[in-house]
């Protein structure tokens, strides 16, 4: 079984300004070689930050938003994630786009809203988890608010490593770290959290604090808080094995079943 390599960006973003936000990330990732890395995770709505302003910034599925993200997945031959403001069928969706160095796409439409800031009054919710095939591995998407809900993120043998894209304020970075850390301890897998820095234009600060966490919850990269990053982690498909065979907690896993409609 093959490793996989994932590139974590830990970075700033401009307010609602996409065609900064683009320019910033293209010069970022100059410095990475194609073939140097399986998959490149960028933040939560890295074109604008996270912002309400749907009707202003939206983009459409061919937009230049995802002709860029077709275009670096191409150049680095590596598969990106992270997400847009997407309008869509009337709708407005904070959509995590999986594109493909093919130019091929998927995506995973963030399924719990974030209340607080009035996210739900914005966007429509997502139904449907995605789970991406690469290299043997099975990858799971998932975005900022969704890391607090662990029966949505409950791995039922679905996935082998999850991602978790976000703009989680400073003020609850303790929570952001020690969710992660349970997130991958009781679903046995490998998690990348990826979380952007600096302040926004509402004057909110953002430590990142982003990391790659082994199956036992331990973390394996070393980006540090506040800093920008670019970073490569391997995750060992062998360690994963090994401890789902020795400690095969899941076999006790208790049975559900989601409301979709609640």
């Amino acid at each position: 079984m093959n490793n996989l390599r994932i590139t974590t960006v830990q970075t700033k973003l401009h307010w609602e300004d996409s065609k900064k936000n683009l320019a910033h990330f293209s010069s970022l990732l100059k410095s990475v070689k194609p073939n140097s890395t399986d998959i490149i995770v960028l933040p939560e709505m890295f074109t604008t930050a996270f912002s309400m302003n749907a009707k202003k910034l939206a983009e459409k599925m061919d937009g230049v938003s995802m002709k860029w993200m077709a275009k670096l997945a191409a150049e680095k031959n590596a598969a990106v994630c992270g997400s847009l403001i997407i309008e869509e069928n009337n709708h407005y969706y904070n959509r995590l786009i999986w594109m493909n160095p093919s130019g091929a796409h998927a995506h995973y439409d963030k399924r719990h809203l974030f209340r607080m800031a009035d996210e739900h009054k914005t966007f429509s919710a997502g139904h449907k988890k995605l789970i991406v095939l690469l290299k043997g591995w099975r990858v799971a998407p998932f975005v900022c608010y969704d890391l607090r809900f662990p029966v949505w993120m409950r791995n039922h043998n679905e996935y082998d490593c999850a991602i978790v894209i976000a703009n989680w304020p400073e003020k609850r970075s303790f929570a952001w770290k020690q969710l992660l850390i349970a997130r991958a301890i009781e679903n046995q897998s490998y998690v990348v959290g990826l979380n952007r820095i600096g302040r926004d234009g509402n004057k909110i600060s953002y430590t990142g604090d982003s990391m790659v966490l082994d199956p036992l919850g331990k973390k394996i990269s070393k980006t540090k808080p506040s800093l920008q990053k670019l970073e490569t982690v391997t995750l060992q498909m062998k360690t994963l094995e090994d401890l789902r065979h020795s400690f095969p907690v899941m076999n006790d896993a208790d049975t559900f079943h989601i409301d979709l409609n609640h």
